[in-house]
């Protein structure tokens, strides 16, 4: 079996010049181009050309109309890397119906965590029918046998076991929403953000166009990112569908467990663009080791984009490093800031540039909010971060205070956004809608930054900040030290605070990877060491067992809050700075 080509020989190209999803997949219909699925050892499963994923979403969506779905009522499907999800996701458009993609279990154990937060999903979706692998139907009928709206439910055999009716198809129309994406952090009390189709084509113009990723016809796609996360859904499935580009997929779980595999197939395919947050780089690239395949080489891709969380620019010099002799361009980098709340991009950074970054002084960034360029290279008195790009077009970025006032340059406040990819609100919670959506439409994202020549520089979440008297302290800070002094692996620790009498107090939770009471008690001092030295702090450290494991938002990235819950509510034992 042969990978789909990577061009159209007989359609025109047009890049994201349309109004809705099923325009969009009418035309990739008319050519070649399409979806090659990989397994763990590089092989090819299936292929899936866009002209035979528009006839098989139009059988779904006849079967979903058949049923008896209303119009505009929505469908939860569990977002895992296969046909089936595609033909969902897709038939529910064609079916004027709103699919709502959700996560899959991670790991072993877990499942009344998954339960909880799949009812939770399908009340906040308010979802009619949930469906997905077969493998997950007993968990779907479980959760949906609290629902009050789940009136249809299974895996695939159970979605192709309804009678494919002669009806007429009902297409979502450009003024219609698209579908209901869950942001990241909401597993606990899921916010439903509905995209509009107009929000999504206005997205996906900016992505691929010359502010974006400029996508140009014979460009392909390579991804491991998840479906029901606005990077995988929107990034890797949407905007190269808006450009008639064929895409690689392998999936999340297999490419932790090989992400050599990832970067083969950019090597194999010549792939030109392909995502990862910083922790999918840094994995890459420590299971490269000191050992890079002769025959690999990735001087195709042409634009390696990073996001999703916090950007590392000690993990991107990493990776390009590793990299290099296999033909890697560190100027591929293309930093980028976004959210499921605008869809998914508001910042690239130029391209050819690389990861630039700005040196700040630690001391004046945490007591008088401002990123001064340090004075010199001392590692314990300077921070990095990455520049993130302007702003895309049609869209407007501001910085502010506490009290609403625009800010200067360089210095720090909530980062606020405004323009046709921000959501209408979120999904039936108008309470929630008014904390962060103003009446003339300006977005609190919730982050910090500040601007530096007309581009973003994003310091971190403001909810996440650590005040302690009167420094504002970053969590990542802490995490980072101790990872860097090698006392955890990257991803083991997450850094909080609690009140008590005295006032705040800082808290690491660490992944306790060790046996014996001595290594433990050796571990907390080692962690409490770090973090001393670095932020001039004492602390907490709570020892998690692997078994529990650190919390994830429903995307992957670590839960402070979720963390910080799980340590008030006696799951995790503290072990005092000075133990």
């Amino acid at each position: 079996m042969n990978p789909l080509p990577t061009r159209n020989s007989r359609l025109a190209w047009h890049r994201a010049a349309f109004r809705s999803v099923t325009e969009m997949l009418d035309h990739a219909a008319g050519g070649e181009t399409g979806i090659t699925f990989y397994n763990v050892r590089g092989e090819i499963l299936s292929t899936l050309p866009w002209r035979e994923l528009q006839g098989r979403a139009q059988v779904v969506a006849r079967r979903l109309i058949g049923a008896g779905l209303a119009r505009g009522e929505r469908v939860l499907i569990t977002a895992d890397t296969w046909p089936g999800f595609f033909d969902l996701f897709f038939g529910a458009q064609y079916a004027g119906l709103l699919p709502a993609p959700v996560s899959i279990p991670v790991g072993v154990g877990g499942k009344d965590a998954y339960l909880e937060q799949l009812r939770r999903q399908l009340a906040a979706s308010g979802a009619v029918a949930a469906f997905g692998i077969d493998e997950l139907a007993g968990f779907l009928a479980e959760a949906a046998a609290d629902s009050t709206t789940v009136r249809l439910h299974g895996g695939m055999s159970a979605l192709d076991a309804l009678p494919e009716k002669p009806v007429d198809l009902r297409p979502l129309q450009p003024d219609e929403l698209c579908y209901i994406q869950f942001s990241s952090g909401s597993t606990r009390h899921p916010h439903g953000v509905p995209i509009t189709q107009a929000a999504l084509m206005a997205n996906l113009d900016g992505i691929t166009g010359p502010a974006g990723l400029e996508v140009v016809a014979g460009d392909r796609a390579a991804s491991w990112l998840p479906l029901y996360h606005d990077m995988g859904l929107i990034g890797f499935l949407m905007a190269p569908l808006s450009a008639q580009l064929s895409i690689d997929y392998l999936t999340p779980r297999d490419f932790a467990r090989r992400p050599a595999q990832w970067l083969n197939m950019i090597s194999r395919n010549r792939g030109t663009i392909a995502y990862s947050p910083s922790f999918g780089y840094d994995l890459a690239a420590r299971r490269a080791a000191s050992q890079v395949a002769s025959d690999l080489d990735l001087s195709c891709w042409r634009h390696a984009g990073i996001g999703g969380d916090m950007i590392r620019p000690d993990v991107l010099e990493r990776f390009a490093e590793t990299f290099a002799p296999a033909g890697f361009d560190a100027r591929a980098f293309i930093p980028s800031y976004g959210m499921a709340e605008v869809c998914l991009a508001i910042t690239f950074g130029p391209h050819d540039h690389g990861a630039r970054t700005d040196r700040v002084d630690r001391v004046t960034l945490a007591e008088r909010q401002r990123a001064e360029p340090a004075a010199n290279g001392d590692a314990h008195r300077s921070r990095r971060f990455v520049l993130c790009g302007r702003v895309l077009p049609g869209h407007r970025l501001e910085v502010r205070g506490p009290d609403g006032r625009l800010l200067a340059e360089r210095e720090v406040g909530r980062i606020f956004v405004k323009g046709p990819s921000i959501m209408p609100g979120y999904f039936a919670e108008p309470d929630a809608t008014r904390e962060v959506l103003s009446d003339d439409g300006w977005l609190d994202t919730g982050d910090l930054g500040y601007m530096l020549d007309g581009e973003i520089v994003v310091t971190g979440r403001a909810k996440d900040l650590i005040i302690v008297n009167g420094r504002n302290i970053w969590p990542q800070d802490i995490e980072w030290a101790v990872e860097a002094r090698r006392v955890v692996k990257n991803g083991d620790a997450a850094a909080f605070s609690v009140e008590t009498a005295d006032g705040e107090r800082v808290v690491v939770a660490v992944l306790a990877r060790v046996s014996g009471e001595e290594a433990r008690q050796a571990l907390a001092r080692d962690v409490a060491g770090a973090v001393r030295e670095t932020v001039a702090v004492d602390c907490d450290v709570a020892l998690v067992p692997p078994s529990l494991g650190l919390p994830t938002t429903s995307s992957g990235k670590l839960s402070r809050a979720r963390t910080k819950a799980n340590y008030l509510a006696g799951l995790y034992s503290p072990k005092p700075a000075a133990a």
